[in-house]
This record gives C-alpha cells, sequence and structure tokens, in this order.
C-alpha cells in the first residue's frame, strides 16, 4: 500500500495502514507559560480594574462634598507634571525623539483640552438632567464594563479597541460629572477621567516596557491606594475588591498554567497542507 491517489490499488480510499500514527505529534504549536511572566502580564489588569476603581471613589467623595473640585484639579495637576516628567525620563526622552513631538505642542494639546471642556462644563452639567439617577448609575456602570473589555492590555485580538475603551470610559465620566452639585465639579470630574484613563496607562506601558521592576512597584502602590480609598467608603467593597485583585493576579495565573498541561493538540497526516513557499511570483 502506498499513500497516493493517482495509482489503482487494491484498497479502499479511505484505508490507512499500521504507520499512519507513526507520524502523530502533539502540541506542536503549544506556548508554554511561566507562573512568574503571567503575573506580570496580569498587572495591566489589575492595573485598569485599580482605575476605575480609584476614579468611582473620587466621584462618590465629590459627590458628599468631601472632596472639593479645587483639590482634587491641584493634585490631579501635581501628578500630571510628575508623569509628565517622568515619561520623558524613563527613556531619557528618546520616544519624543522619534515622535518629534515638542512639549510646546503638548502644552497647546492641554490648554485647549481644558479649555474647552470648562467652557462646556455647564453644558455637561446639565446634559442628563432629563433622565433618571438610577439610569445615569446604570449607564456608567455597561460604560465602565466595556471600558475594561475593549481595553488594550497587550493581546493581539480582535474585541480590542483603546478608542472605543477610551471614549466609554469618557462618556460613563461625563454621567457621573452630570449628578455633581456644579458645573466646575463636572470640569474637574471629566478632566480627571481624562488623566486617569488615557494618560495613566501610557505612562505605565512605558513603564512596564523600559524598567519592569518600577512596573511592579508601581502596580503594587497603586493597588494600595485603590483599596485603601475604597476601605474608606464600603469596607466590605474593599474585601471583595481585594479578593478579586488576587484572584486575578495570583489564581487565574495559576489555573492557565495547570491547565496548559492538559493541552493535548494532535497534528499528522491527516491535517490540510500547508504552502510554506512564497508563490508571491505567480500573481505578477
Amino acid at each position: 500500500w502506498q499513500k497516493v491517489l493517482y495509482e489503482r490499488q487494491p484498497f479502499p480510499d479511505n484505508y490507512v495502514d499500521q504507520r499512519f500514527l507513526e507520524e502523530l505529534r502533539k502540541n506542536v504549536h503549544a506556548r508554554r507559560y511561566r507562573y512568574r511572566a503571567v503575573v506580570f502580564q496580569s498587572g495591566a489588569v489589575v492595573q485598569q480594574l485599580c482605575s476605575v476603581c480609584v476614579f468611582v471613589v473620587t466621584w462618590w467623595y465629590m459627590d458628599a462634598g468631601m472632596l472639593s473640585p479645587q483639590g482634587l484639579f491641584g493634585a490631579a495637576l501635581v501628578s500630571s507634571l510628575l508623569g509628565y516628567v517622568l515619561f520623558d525620563a524613563v527613556d531619557s526622552g528618546a520616544g519624543r525623539r522619534e515622535s518629534g513631538r515638542t512639549r510646546w505642542a503638548d502644552l497647546k494639546s492641554t490648554l485647549v483640552f481644558a479649555a474647552f471642556t470648562y467652557g462646556f462644563s455647564p453644558v455637561l452639567k446639565t446634559l442628563t438632567e432629563s433622565i433618571s439617577t438610577d439610569t445615569i448609575y446604570a449607564m456608567s456602570a455597561l460604560m465602565l464594563l466595556g471600558h475594561l473589555i475593549f481595553f488594550d492590555y497587550g493581546a493581539n485580538a480582535a474585541i480590542v479597541s483603546s478608542t472605543l475603551s477610551l471614549n466609554m470610559a469618557i462618556f460613563a465620566s461625563v454621567c457621573l460629572a452630570s449628578r455633581l452639585p456644579r458645573s466646575l465639579h463636572a470640569f474637574v470630574m471629566v478632566t480627571f477621567a481624562m488623566q486617569i484613563f488615557a494618560l495613566w496607562p501610557m505612562l505605565q506601558k512605558k513603564l512596564k516596557a523600559q524598567t519592569p521592576r518600577c512596573y511592579v512597584g508601581v502596580t503594587v502602590l497603586f493597588a494600595l491606594a485603590a483599596l485603601a480609598g475604597l476601605a474608606t467608603v464600603s469596607s466590605v467593597g474593599a474585601v471583595l475588591f481585594a479578593s478579586l485583585l488576587l484572584a486575578i493576579s495570583c489564581l487565574c495565573p495559576y489555573c492557565l498554567i495547570r491547565l496548559q498541561q492538559l493541552k493535548d493538540n494532535i497534528h499528522g497526516p491527516w491535517d490540510e497542507a500547508e504552502i510554506k513557499e512564497d508563490l508571491s511570483r505567480f500573481l505578477m
């Protein structure tokens, strides 16, 4: 018997002999993960969960009158300046030189955004007056959930959309800001949302690429700060949120490693043929 179809043989077309399974191969393209590497990569998910937590806790403090808009704006301004300096210091300005963007351009963009947001803050404050508060809270929760789902965590997947994720987070911030007492509160809240949902992930991504140890330290400190802020609002919520972070950063990677050992993809002569030769010359 020969494994060909162009010659007549006294066997049916689907006949195979005992050598058929000799070419069996398992997990040829399987990717092996290491626990520490998976835990390190889960830091991006932890960061975004903490960002959402910090944003919601900050909004709660402003809505309860325990945090003034001037205080939040001052703290956000100082942290933004520190982050801006750190963003250039991480790679000694190499990224800025490659992009060709100047600090004057950054300053103009910041001033334009702040001016437009402040000018339209009365509109933002009254934008959802005809919508019930329960509906606003439900929409905000759904938008923040969508932000977490579509955020770019570094995976090459069709569901990833940084633009959609950012727009959903800003929409949620506008909805929540419309329930604050004054227009100034709405302006500061939207500005803070832009900082924590747009600028903060950019800094984290650069820290992750350039200084992994610093990235891990910042992630741990940020998670502790988010837990401390949530604990002042709800101790039960802080315990549940801490359990969620531990599950994502420790338990889920462990489960992935364990399940990876059970992976059993088989390959053999029954696979479809793959043409690896460059056939572009036939398209000329």
